[in-house]
């Protein structure tokens, strides 16, 4: 999963960029508003952190352009301004959900959980597949009840692809969702990753659609 932050403060920004990482996202991060507004313009992310006392363009500005294009992508706002006024105008801008400063990372990385889920239309913060239980709290995950270690790029591909059952990925939405910018990948990543992570998995999760990319089907096995 690739998630913005958009934080002006340099301290704050990279607290959350590592919290962000060290749970296994994707993270680019803009400082202020106009770059927010050119990267999620430019850039596909599974979802945005957006404080709203930005300098050159405020997070609501930002938040309502996004809004304006009709891109759904889910929006964590975070800032320093807990009023209920504030509240209700980031929420009625087109936020997901709403967090005041100061905060434990743990809380910003459950409320993001809650709202990629919501987005992909998932209620449990366990995705299953047949024998394949995701637990996205703890990154754990289970083959037939049984504890199978991945790699962070492995536990990527699996987790975007259990969020997105039934939709057809491109090899190239892989790419710019699992690997960080100016990672340097083969030109076949994308397959011997598949390929690795179905040895490890043993059983059928990921199907191929040759020549347009890899899903996980809608109806369980």
């Amino acid at each position: 999963m690739r998630v913005l932050v958009v934080e002006d403060e340099t301290r704050i920004a990279d607290d959350v960029r590592c919290g962000l990482e060290q749970a296994g996202y994707v993270v680019d991060v803009a400082m202020d508003g106009e770059a927010a507004w050119f990267q999620a313009d430019v850039e596909t992310y599974d979802a945005l952190v957006l404080d709203l006392g930005l300098p050159r363009l405020d997070g609501i500005s930002v938040l309502k352009r996004l809004r304006a294009t009709e891109r759904a992508v889910p929006v964590l706002i975070l800032t320093a301004r807990d009023g209920w006024r504030e509240r209700v105008e980031g929420i009625d801008a087109g936020a997901d959900d709403y967090l005041a400063k100061p905060f434990r990372m743990e809380e910003p990385l459950a409320r993001l959980r809650a709202i990629l889920r919501r987005s992909a239309g998932h209620a449990s913060p366990v995705l299953r597949f047949g024998a394949v239980e995701l637990d996205t709290r703890s990154r754990d995950v289970a083959v037939l009840g049984r504890p199978t270690p991945l790699t962070v790029l492995e536990y990527r591909l699996l987790s975007y692809l259990l969020h997105r059952r039934g939709q057809l990925v491109s090899p190239g939405e892989l790419l710019e969702h699992l690997y960080e910018t100016g990672t340097e990948r083969e030109a076949n990543a994308i397959e011997a990753l598949v390929t690795r992570l179905r040895r490890k998995l043993g059983v059928p999760v990921i199907q191929t659609r040759r020549g347009h990319g890899y899903i996980v089907p809608a109806e369980e096995p």
